[in-house]
């Protein structure tokens, strides 16, 4: 889509990187919640997939725009994921956490941004021990590394923990059963290490980012016919029928799913929330949905941020949720860093979200994940071009809710006396800047909700 830019010159907005859409929720007993003590001389083990050459550009590399790399370092940096391994890998903590009092598993972690490099010693660190590693004993699927290479790379599909001694020989025969690979690479130890370094607080990044005025040109609908319109935003991937994304996966799997996404005799994919039950002689469960306005933000960032918080939870109240302050939220926020304007909106939109719209409603955002780079440039024939993304916030919205049967649909039911009634969230402004009628005919708008 061409949207005007800081510069006032005409620039390609759009998603040439992918948009991540990303929350979970699950349960765990309340004895296996917390972590317990680390005993000096137990086993700290890495559990998974070998080390190999991924993630060793790091956030440096990760958060870099596209096609501006070295071409090493852009797929050194690329994540590979292995489903059947990190299959295997659940298993085996499952069959753990399963032994009730008798789970081997003293304390895990998992293995992200760092590595091992940073899991194992948040492990001991967080259990006021140290520890000796020996990295030759790392699962390693590409022998050319070398040391740094192997504590520090981001390889997929691993966890750390550590397990008494007296409990490795069963957990090994779990691992075994489960043809999950494991490696004890360390043993903990009564003397601590300095690691303030490593685990302290990073200096403070300062960014001097300054707020641009964009030149927008109203969206005028005097002269669009309504059923060429209609025809149009039907067709807009954004409004269309997803059965072909969603017929591609089981959405009965478990037997415990309450709300799937299609509804009706016709089978229609449009439940604004997913539930699923607890269990399998209960009717409490947990419900989710997403809310995403991403389009709006080339108007008004803020305003699509209040607009991401307002869809998922106008979503999930299709389910029954007994209070607003129960719900969760995961934000994923979504931002090309460095990018004339961008940075000073994306401030502007965690201020709006995170600082006045969830404390005025009363829920929180415990978890979320981001990515700064969402920028593509390349070369054609001598030619730079570039698309940007818009600050993109995608929320996911969850909470508990005592009785999955009470969830609504909009399946309009004809057979029952009933009204059907026009709630206008908008109070009769109709503000349609960034809307998908705006988008189905090349326009942005000026004015967002």
């Amino acid at each position: 889509l061409q949207a005007p830019g800081a510069n006032g010159q005409a620039e390609v907005r759009g998603y040439h990187k992918p948009i991540m859409l990303a929350g979970g929720i699950g349960n765990i007993s309340a004895q296996h919640s917390k972590k317990n003590p680390i005993p000096p001389g137990a086993a700290l083990i890495q559990l998974g997939g070998p080390a190999m050459l991924i993630g060793l550009g790091g956030g440096a590399a990760s958060s870099m725009d596209t096609g501006s790399n070295v071409e090493n370092l852009d797929f050194d940096s690329v994540q590979r994921g292995n489903p059947e391994l990190e299959r295997r890998a659940q298993e085996v903590i499952d069959r753990c956490w399963q032994l009730g009092a008798d789970n081997p598993i003293l304390s895990i972690h998992d293995v992200g941004a760092g590595g091992i490099s940073n899991a194992f010693p948040e492990l001991v660190n967080d259990a006021s021990v140290g520890a000796i590693f020996q990295l030759r004993d790392v699962h390693n699927e590409e022998p050319g590394m070398s040391p740094r290479e192997l504590w520090s790379n981001e390889a997929q599909e691993r966890y750390v923990m550590a397990i008494a001694k007296e409990d490795l020989p069963r957990f090994k025969e779990i691992c075994e059963r489960e043809r999950c690979p494991f490696a004890v690479v360390g043993y903990a130890t009564e003397q601590r290490h300095h690691l303030s370094v490593l685990l302290g607080k990073p200096p403070k990044m300062t960014r001097d980012v300054k707020s641009t005025a964009k030149q927008l040109k109203a969206f005028d609908t005097s002269n669009i016919d309504l059923k060429d319109a209609a025809a149009r935003v039907l067709r807009l991937p954004g409004v269309a029928d997803k059965t072909f994304l969603i017929t591609i996966g089981d959405r009965s799997v478990t037997g415990m799913v309450a709300r799937e996404q299609m509804v009706g005799p016709w089978q229609v994919p449009v439940a604004d929330v997913g539930v699923t039950l607890a269990g399998y002689e209960t009717y409490r469960g947990e419900a989710f949905a997403i809310g995403e306005k991403a389009p709006l933000a080339l108007i008004n960032a803020p305003a699509s941020g209040r607009m991401a918080i307002g869809e998922s939870i106008t979503n999930i109240a299709a389910s029954l949720i007994d209070d607003i302050g129960e719900l969760k939220l995961s934000a994923n926020w979504m931002a090309p860093a460095g990018h004339a304007g961008e940075d000073a909106a994306l401030f502007e939109t965690v201020k709006a979200v995170g600082m006045e719209l969830c404390p005025q409603l009363g829920v929180s955002i415990p978890v979320g994940k981001d990515s700064m780079s969402m920028k593509t440039v390349w070369n054609d024939d001598g030619e730079n071009k570039a698309v940007t993304s818009p600050i993109s916030l995608v929320v996911t919205a969850f909470a508990a809710t005592p009785d999955a049967r009470k969830t609504l649909t909009p399946q309009l039911q004809t057979g029952v006396a009933s009204k059907l009634i026009l709630i206008d969230l908008g109070a009769g402004k109709n503000r349609m800047g960034g809307s998908s009628l705006a988008q189905v005919y090349g326009e942005v708008g000026d004015t967002a909700p």
